[in-house]
């Protein structure tokens, strides 16, 4: 079974969003107007691929950061549990609780996924990097948890 991907590509106007961070303040696309973008989308906080993933954006994150890039996470958990993820790993980047998964959907990053031969509905991990004038400059559908920064940073 191939995992769904999203519809979204290069060159497609970013679909536009607002949701509460971890710790409630409303975030939305318009909060980076101007400013490179990366917006992960990942299934679950504190599940060990997820965590090798955003471990891997703040061990780079000074390296994303001279680039030019603001990083956002986002999840269907809430903000509570964005919280103590950060704080158990010392993100330095804000999460955005997707509860009501309105953003997932808007990135078309919710569909079939396999996993240990069980097919199931869920987020697909995938990465969107967003241009200061809110256009799609890249799309990271095959994410390697272990080197995103660099799929992030390469042309």
């Amino acid at each position: 079974m191939k995992n769904h991907t999203t519809g979204l590509k290069a060159g497609d106007k970013a679909p536009n969003f607002e949701g509460k961070d971890e710790s409630g303040k409303i975030v939305s696309l318009k909060s980076y107007a101007g400013k490179k973008l990366v917006l992960y989308f990942y299934p679950k906080d504190n599940t060990p691929t997820c965590t090798i993933e955003a471990c891997n954006l703040r061990d780079n994150y000074g390296a994303l950061k001279k680039k030019g890039y603001s990083i956002l996470g986002v999840s269907a958990d809430d903000e509570t549990k964005h919280l103590k993820f950060i704080n158990k790993f010392d993100l330095p980047f804000q999460l955005l609780a997707d509860v009501d998964m309105k953003v997932i959907k808007a990135y078309d990053v919710w569909g079939k996924k396999q996993f240990m031969g069980r097919i199931f509905d869920g987020i697909n991990r995938t990465t969107f990097v967003i241009d200061e004038k809110g256009k799609i400059e890249k799309v990271i559908t095959d994410v390697k948890s272990k080197n995103h920064t660099e799929q992030i940073l390469s042309k």
